[in-house]
C-alpha cells in the first residue's frame, strides 16, 4: 500500500484512565479533539517510524529455526505550517501561570492522534495511537532579510500503549482503510480518542 500527501491531523488529550476530556479548561476543546486544519494551520508531515523491527534469529541443528520478535514502539514525526499556540502547550504539557506564560510540567499528559492519509486510488488511510506524548525538541529562529524566513513547529510523538487492554488490542498502533466493508468512522474515533462521540455525523 502507498499514500500520497497528509489529508489532517487530529490530537485529543485523555486522562489516566484513557478517556477523553471533552472540557476547553480542562483538556483542548469541548469535544475534546483539535483537528489541526485552522486558517493558515495544517500538517506537511507525518512521517511513522518504529511500527516493527528485524526478529532475532535463533539457531539450532545448524540451521535458523525460530525468530524473536520484539514489541512496537512507534514514534510519529511531524511538521505543522502553524498551530494554535495555546493548544499545542497543553499537548505538550505546559501550564499556564497566569502571567501570559507557560511552562513545563510533569508527568506529561496523554496524548491520542489520529494521521490521516490518502492512497493512490484515493481511499483514505487512518493511523491511530490511542497513547503517547507529544514532545517539541526545540525551536528554530533565523533572521528575515528581502525574504521572510519560515521556522515550521515540528514535535516528535511516541506512541505508547493504550490505558484501556481492550482498545487496539493492547498495541499501540492501529491502521485502518476506508475501502474495508467494516469501516465505520465514528467507531474509530471512539476507539482512538477515548469514548468521544461526536456532535454531527461524520460520515465515511
Amino acid at each position: 500500500m502507498s499514500t500520497h500527501g497528509v489529508k489532517d491531523v487530529t490530537f485529543g488529550l485523555i486522562d489516566s484512565t484513557g478517556a477523553i476530556i471533552a472540557d476547553a479548561s480542562k483538556g483542548i476543546s469541548t469535544t475534546g479533539i483539535y483537528l489541526v486544519d485552522g486558517d493558515a494551520e495544517g500538517a506537511t508531515q507525518a512521517n511513522v517510524t518504529g511500527l516493527e523491527a528485524a526478529g532475532t534469529i535463533g539457531y539450532a541443528n545448524d540451521g535458523p529455526k525460530r525468530v524473536s520478535n520484539g514489541s512496537m514502539e512507534p514514534q510519529v514525526s511531524l511538521e505543522f505550517l502553524d498551530i494554535d499556540f495555546d493548544i499545542l502547550q497543553k499537548l505538550k504539557g505546559f501550564v499556564n501561570d497566569a502571567k501570559g506564560g507557560w511552562t513545563r510540567q510533569l508527568p506529561k499528559p496523554h496524548v491520542a492522534m489520529l494521521v490521516h492519509s490518502r492512497s493512490y486510488a484515493g481511499v483514505d488511510i487512518y493511523e491511530g495511537f490511542a497513547n503517547g506524548q507529544l514532545i517539541e525538541a526545540g525551536m528554530n529562529h533565523s533572521t528575515d532579510n528581502n525574504n521572510e524566513t519560515d521556522a515550521n513547529t515540528t514535535l516528535t510523538y511516541q506512541a505508547l500503549d493504550p490505558l484501556k487492554a481492550d482498545v487496539f488490542g493492547g498495541q499501540p498502533y492501529k491502521i485502518w482503510t476506508s475501502a474495508d466493508k467494516a469501516f465505520d468512522k465514528v467507531a474509530m474515533m471512539g476507539e482512538v480518542f477515548g469514548g468521544y462521540k461526536a456532535s454531527s455525523p461524520l460520515g465515511k
